[in-house]
Order: C-alpha cells, then sequence, then structure tokens
C-alpha cells in the first residue's frame, strides 16, 4: 500500500485527498496498489473535518517517516514550501506540486536533487490547472522541438476580457464582477498585471528547450490598461483581446512574453472565454496543437496533482529525467529583439497621421473609431524599429497583433 502526505489543505490540497477518497477504486486499478492518505499538514484548526484524524502540524512526522513515498505539496509561495520540498527530496521522497512560484523560482535546484537521488519532483498542475501540458510536452511530442508557444494560461484576466467584451463592462467593472465571483483575489495584482502568466510561461519554456527560463527576464504588461476603446478597435478588425504569454525560439534564439493581444477571431483561442485556458503549441514535426480545459478550479487542479501522486509510484525507484540545464549565453534574447506587429492607437491631426505613417510601415492598414484618433496595424518588425519609428508620433498605445 502507497502512503502519501498532503502539505497545504486549502482548495487544491483538500481537493487531491478527495479525489484520492472517491477515485479510490480507479486509481487502485491503474496501479495495481491502493494509495492512502496518512497525512494532512496545515496550521488551521480543522477539528470538524471528516480527514481532522490525519491532520499535523509538524513537517517532521512526515519527514521522517519512512512511510511516506509521495508528498504533494499544496501550501504555494515559496516560504516554507521550498524549504519542505527539498528537505523531502534529500530525504528521497518524491514531491509533486501546484505550486508554479516554486518551480518557476527553484524548479532548476529541485529537478536535480530529485535526480539526485532517484526520485521525483512532479508539476503539472503548475500550469494550466487540470489541462495536461507538462506530460504532452515530456511525453507525447518529446521527439519534436518545440518552437512556440502561446497560451492563455490565467483564467481570472480570461474572465475579465471576456466580460469587457460580451457585455461591454469596463476593466473596472470586471474586475468587480470578477472578484464578488471568486475568479480574482482580493488583491488581483498578480493576476492582473501578468505575473501568474510569466511564471507559468517561464516553466513552459524550461521544459520546452532544457534550460533554465528566468521568468524575471520575461516582457510582462499586464491587462489592467486595456479599456473599451481598445475593445472597439479589435472589433473593427475581427478581434478580441486576450493576455497572451509566449514563449518562441527563431535562429535558435529564445523569446518571451506576456502581453495583451489582439486575436483574429479565426485563432483558436479566440472563441476561449470566462476562466478557460487554452495553449497552442507547435513541434517542427507535429505541427500545430490546441490545449484546452479549465485552467483552475479545485478538482481539475487537484486532479494534475493526483496524475502526478500515480506516476510518481509508477516510477519508484526512477528518475523521470526532467533536468533544466543553466541558460546558456545569448540563448535568451531580449524582447525588443524579437519581430512582433502592432495595433498603434495614435492622437492628433489624422491627415497627418497617415501622411507620416504611410511612409514608415509596409502597407499599414487603418482602423477608426472616434474623431482625432487612428489605429494603425504595422507590418511585422522589431520592438526596436517600431519605437525608433513612433518616436515623433503621438502614440496612446501599442498592442501586439498575435499571427
Amino acid at each position: 500500500m502507497g502512503k502519501v502526505a498532503v502539505m497545504g489543505y486549502g482548495v487544491v490540497g483538500s481537493g487531491v485527498v478527495e479525489i484520492l477518497h472517491d477515485n479510490k477504486d480507479t486509481i487502485t486499478k491503474t496501479l495495481n496498489e491502493e494509495i492512502d492518505v496518512k497525512y494532512i499538514l496545515d496550521i488551521r484548526d480543522f477539528s470538524n473535518d471528516p480527514y481532522a484524524d490525519l491532520v499535523t502540524n509538524d513537517f517532521n512526522k512526515i519527514l521522517n517517516d519512512d512511510e511516506i513515498d509521495v508528498v504533494a505539496e499544496a501550501m504555494g509561495g515559496l516560504n516554507p514550501a521550498y524549504n519542505f520540498t527539498k528537505q523531502l527530496l534529500l530525504s528521497g521522497k518524491s514531491v509533486v506540486t501546484s505550486n508554479k512560484e516554486l518551480v518557476a523560482t527553484h524548479g532548476a535546484e529541485l529537478l536535480k536533487i530529485a535526480q539526485e537521488k532517484n526520485v521525483n519532483y512532479m508539476f503539472e498542475a503548475s500550469v494550466g490547472g487540470g489541462i495536461p501540458i507538462i506530460r504532452p510536452l515530456m511525453n507525447c511530442i518529446a521527439g519534436n522541438v518545440v518552437t512556440e508557444i502561446d497560451g492563455i494560461v490565467n483564467g481570472t484576466t480570461n474572465y475579465i476580457l471576456s466580460q469587457m467584451f460580451k457585455n461591454g463592462k469596463s476593466f473596472d467593472d470586471a474586475l468587480k464582477d470578477a472578484q464578488e465571483k471568486g475568479y480574482a483575489e482580493k488583491d488581483p495584482t498578480a493576476d492582473v498585471e501578468g505575473y501568474d502568466a510569466c511564471r507559468k510561461i517561464a516553466i513552459l519554456a524550461s521544459l520546452s528547450s532544457g534550460q533554465t527560463v528566468d521568468y524575471n527576464q520575461i516582457k510582462t504588461i499586464g491587462i489592467s490598461k486595456i479599456t473599451s476603446d481598445d475593445v472597439k478597435y479589435a472589433e473593427k478588425i475581427n478581434s478580441v483581446i486576450k493576455l497572451i504569454a509566449t514563449f518562441k525560439i527563431e535562429n535558435n534564439k529564445l523569446y518571451s512574453s506576456v502581453q495583451p493581444a489582439i486575436v483574429g477571431n479565426d485563432c483558436p483561442i479566440a472563441v476561449i472565454d470566462d476562466v478557460y485556458n487554452g495553449i497552442m503549441v507547435k513541434g517542427n514535426m507535429v505541427q500545430d496543437l490546441m490545449f484546452y480545459g479549465r485552467g483552475a478550479g479545485k478538482l481539475p487542479t487537484a486532479s494534475a496533482v493526483v496524475a502526478d501522486i500515480i506516476d510518481c509510484f509508477k516510477l519508484s525507484g526512477t528518475n523521470n529525467g526532467c533536468i533544466f540545464e543553466p541558460l546558456e549565453a545569448d540563448f535568451m534574447r531580449p524582447y525588443e529583439e524579437n519581430k512582433e506587429a502592432f495595433m498603434v492607437i495614435l492622437s492628433g491631426n489624422v491627415a497627418e497621421i497617415k501622411t507620416k505613417t504611410e511612409n514608415l510601415f509596409v502597407n499599414p492598414e487603418y482602423i477608426s473609431i472616434k474623431d482625432n484618433e487612428i489605429a494603425v496595424i504595422t507590418n511585422e518588425l522589431t520592438v526596436s524599429e517600431l519605437e525608433s519609428k513612433l518616436s515623433d508620433l503621438p502614440v496612446v498605445k501599442k498592442i501586439k497583433i498575435l499571427r
């Protein structure tokens, strides 16, 4: 009989315990072995919980119990999750997690320890909640070079933008609605400013490239400055705006960003609304793949954690080989060197703006929704080139176009 511990008995942790109990028969058939939860680590009182007898506030009970084979870390944040995870791996226990911040910050170190100790550190639930994305990248398309990933990986921002497009709400009203429904935190900064999505794309970029991508080096712009006028401009060209996390490799150089992007309605992720996530992956042999589903929530996220627990038992005594090597010099390039097309909104005399921009861009397109303002659709060019061309123009805003 396999024994597991769950650290953190919040939304995800309680979901893990629930699935291991409710789907016990299915899991037993899959593994040909029963899995039981022996400990639940949390400092809070759960005296009225059906699993109250399993709750402890003593981490050392888990660390020093030789019966514990796998530990699910659902605490979130870096402290004490990092210290606990490191100690568990060093003691020869496998750890699975939904903690994107921990994986993005210390994943390379923890994976190396797991490899040295011949155990596993798994993190399927850290990106995309219940959407399988880590395992397909590692296994299903392992024979491909992943050249690009574009994804909606944050359900909160996707819900807000969906409300702005579908129901005409302002950003502030859509955010308030998301908070009332429990989709957004009281302090929504990590979501609406793109930090959550940034950590997730850093994990996917590290996994795809095999090198440690530091999320601090990823250009990150949130959605808090998106306005109702931006929505109207996008609608004029049969498009929507989504917060897109991007990783791509061109000419053996890696580029990554998180930013609002104009997405044509014919693109598969344009129709992904509300709290759902969607991730497009391009492999050099398999070409385009699409992963879609609930990117958050108690049971979808816990489902991914449980899948990792099952894999750890299947791989008992072996390591899955996942490792993030140090980043090669000059492999990750500044975002400003990346080529993109943009919608640039300019204010002032429209005739004068058109005259100036006709000579700056290749076959520019124009969109107008009100007097004394016009949007220009540019050709693809580097961000540096764009900034240079716009230096003498009255720029209101620039929004990337996903092509």
